[in-house]
């Protein structure tokens, strides 16, 4: 057995070896391509290929030869049979043995049947054609084509009145549905009739005997006594229509009214509801408003909050100016210290208020700065056609996103000796990428911190320099050559501003800018 699975499919020896056993079964799995679909059988060493699919086709019920088998596998000694398998060959020529496990693969040929072409030549609208004269002479004359335009027949359709245009549509071109006419059924003739005979056979024969001369017993167990009942005239009728119409009115009109009342009630309970949220939105309102009118005074960052201030004092100024010129119990000398510290006092308050002004100036220009930076790293945001946003971090914003981190690390106060050197390390790897000297400014700038760091400085120490570091580091962010985002808010190129010449508007005369004439 061993030599006839080593040997080919086709040798006599595997023929010999099939002659000589009958009866054997192994077991079959077909995969079905490209579906993959399986289906596993036991079928006998000695069927042919050709009889296996035959079957397989009228189980499947597909049309004749249509299947093709191929890839045997599972064979002694991991073999494979590869292309498609030969119907004149059985099972064990093959090389399979009973009880042995082999796949097959199985392929269904789909043929569709061509449509014939059509011609594809298109008659031009002018011939050349070549005609001999009298005298023999050969010459070339053109001749014009005249075409039928083709016109569709109408056989029904809608036609539109007012430009002829005529729709053609299947619905129109088909037989109309026999339609069945039925009689007027609401006709008094059809509702009364004079008279009508109808049999009625009951289920259970009876009959009526009643106790006459010659009946000796009749019996009464079934019989009933029936008695007339009061008369119910149209009268009484009418006056059990109203009692009843009486009633439903009734029902009706409470169901209305307790419909309508809550409805009422509902209606107050929104009113009271709402305004109820409007006076706690008005209270809310008039506290957020008294907080930022403390908060402009303590606090101020605007324009308009240092000038609340300033008419502020001067009215305090005025008014403590008349307080003590109106006072008669006071002498003139009195007056005038009183008028003198009024003054210095002005003036302590109006450095207060340039202090404020600095602050404020500090602050905003940080929460500019922030704000800058943040647009920046900014995802961009496209709106699509069924309202939905889609948000892409590009290279752009993400390069930006980095460097915002990398400045607030800069600026972050209270960090470790450690966490300073990790900060500036990352900042140095990123400046170093471009040479220029800015980037050597900053490099310069974050070695020497770190050399302090390590000779363990004083914070206060470090002030100036990390001011001057996180600066740097600012221009390197709203340079467009490191930060390619950052070109969409310059407003003027950079370029521009480092020329010597160039100068803002402002400064330049008018003589000179516009030119007299």
């Amino acid at each position: 057995m061993a030599e006839a699975a080593a040997a080919s499919p086709g040798s006599p020896e595997l023929a010999n070896t099939g002659q000589s056993v009958g009866g054997e079964e192994c077991t079959v799995s077909f995969v079905i391509l490209p579906e993959h679909y399986g289906q596993t059988k036991t079928l006998k060493l000695d069927q042919t290929i050709g009889e296996i699919r035959e079957s397989l086709e009228r189980e499947l019920a597909i049309p004749n030869k249509s299947l093709s088998m191929m890839q045997l596998t599972g064979l002694e000694g991991g073999r494979i049979v590869s292309g498609t398998l030969q119907d004149g060959m059985s099972l064990r020529q093959y090389g399979i043995l009973a009880g042995n496990q082999v796949g097959i693969e199985l392929r269904i040929n789909y043929y569709e049947t061509t449509p014939a072409r059509t011609s594809t030549y298109v008659m031009p609208d002018t011939l050349a054609v070549t005609v001999a004269d009298a005298d023999g002479r050969q010459r070339q004359i053109s001749v014009q084509v005249e075409r039928q335009a083709e016109i569709k027949p109408y056989i029904g359709g809608f036609r539109h009145k007012g430009t002829g245009a005529i729709f053609h549509h299947g619905s129109t071109q088909t037989a109309k549905t026999e339609q069945i006419v039925h009689k007027e059924k609401t006709h008094r003739d059809t509702q009364t009739v004079d008279q009508r005979t109808r049999s009625v056979q009951s289920t259970r024969e009876t009959g009526t005997q009643m106790p006459k001369q010659g009946v000796a017993y009749v019996s009464e167990k079934t019989d009933k006594v029936l008695y007339g009942s009061s008369y119910f005239s149209s009268g009484d009728l009418l006056a059990l229509r109203l009692e009843k119409i009486q009633i439903i009115q009734s029902h009706a009109r409470g169901l209305f009214a307790r419909k309508r009342a809550r409805m009422l009630r509902q209606r107050r309970d929104e009113m009271a509801q709402k305004a109820t949220q409007d006076s706690e939105r008005r209270e809310l309102e008039a506290e957020l408003r008294h907080k930022r009118e403390i908060q402009r005074r303590m606090h101020p960052r605007t324009y308009e909050d240092f000038d609340i201030l300033h008419k502020e004092l001067e009215m305090w100024r005025k008014k403590e100016t008349r307080r003590i010129k109106d006072d008669p119990d006071t002498s003139k000398e009195e007056k005038h210290q009183q008028l003198e510290q009024l003054l210095h006092k002005e003036t302590r308050l109006l450095q207060t208020l340039d202090k404020l002004k600095l602050q404020a100036h500090k602050h905003n220009r940080a929460a500019k700065v922030r704000k800058q930076l943040e647009s920046m790293a900014q995802p961009k945001v496209w709106t699509q056609s069924d309202n939905e946003t889609t948000t892409v971090h590009t290279p752009y914003t993400t390069r930006a996103k980095e460097l915002l981190d990398l400045y607030n690390g800069l600026n972050l106060p209270l960090l470790s000796i450690d966490e300073r050197l990790d900060v500036l390390l990352h900042v140095k790897w990123t400046v170093k990428e471009f040479d220029c000297n800015l980037t050597r400014d900053i490099v310069d700038l974050i070695d020497r911190e770190a050399d302090l760091l390590n000779r363990g400085r004083s914070e206060s120490s470090f002030t100036a320099l990390r001011k001057r570091l996180s600066n740097l580091f600012l221009q390197f962010i709203e340079t467009p050559e490191f930060n390619p985002e950052a070109a969409r808010f310059q407003h003027v190129p950079r370029d521009m501003i480092r020329q010597t010449a160039v100068q803002p508007l402002s400064t330049v005369p008018l003589n000179t800018a516009v030119g007299r004439k």
